[in-house]
């Protein structure tokens, strides 16, 4: 079996082709809608020109069913480089007790031991099941800047940035936004995140400030923006 073989599950309906191989054991099986399948190869077999009896033959219509011909999927392969990127991603793992919205802005000093002279890190928290859209800004005298943007899956944590203490000005008046939802399943609805965060830039020097937590290895500084649906900071 290698890389361009049409195949068909041996235990379900259906089939494509072969688009790579995780380990020795995982068979990649694309559709024709381009999604990657991971399958046992003891579970897949190669159908050659050979096998398209009429006992196991896939059925191939026209464009109008949807599905291509397989002359020009012969041909729109033999175009196509010998390897593809893996686009197959499993979907979050959801949690009990994660339908309550809960989301923290969080700092972390890099080396605790050398608090004097450390940089940091910070990093939002999105411990629930939803995936939050956010934009994470930062304020002077009503002038906003937008300093980081993206999305949150469910139960993580995504890095922000690293910073020293001759950037903490910069920090003190922060403000996050963000909307919960979740993706191929209906949610119930959650409320708009707009909270504003003045952080104390005099904790940065203090060892007392950063506490141990359930999110990081090392003691944090965390401001709670969301928990349990109940905002904490407003704006």
């Amino acid at each position: 079996m290698k890389i361009g073989d049409q195949v068909r599950f041996l235990n379900e309906i259906g089939g494509g082709r072969v688009a790579g191989f995780q380990g020795k054991n995982i068979v990649l099986v694309e559709d024709e809608d381009g999604f990657q399948v991971p399958m046992l190869t003891t579970e897949v077999v190669v159908v050659g020109d050979e096998d398209y009896g009429t006992g196991h033959m896939i059925e191939v219509r026209g464009e109008k069913s949807g599905v291509r011909d397989n002359r020009d999927q012969r041909s729109e392969e033999e175009e196509e480089p010998e390897e593809k990127p893996i686009t197959f991603k499993a979907k979050p793992m959801e949690r009990k007790g994660g339908e309550r919205l809960s989301a923290y802005l969080a700092f972390v000093p890099i080396d605790m031991k050398e608090l004097s002279q450390t940089r940091f890190e910070s990093y939002l928290v999105n411990d629930s099941n939803y995936y939050l859209r956010y934009t994470l800004l930062t304020g002077e005298n009503n002038a906003w800047t937008l300093r980081a943007e993206g999305e949150l899956e469910p139960n993580t944590k995504e890095f922000i940035e690293e910073f020293g203490r001759e950037d903490l000005n910069g920090l003190e008046h922060c403000c996050v936004q963000m909307t919960a939802y979740k993706r191929e399943k209906t949610f119930l609805l959650k409320p708009t995140v707009n909270a504003l965060v003045n952080v104390d830039t005099v904790k940065f020097y203090k060892l007392h400030a950063f506490h141990e937590n359930d999110f990081f290895e090392q003691p944090a500084l965390v401001y709670t923006l969301i928990e349990n649906d109940v905002q904490k900071i407003k704006v």
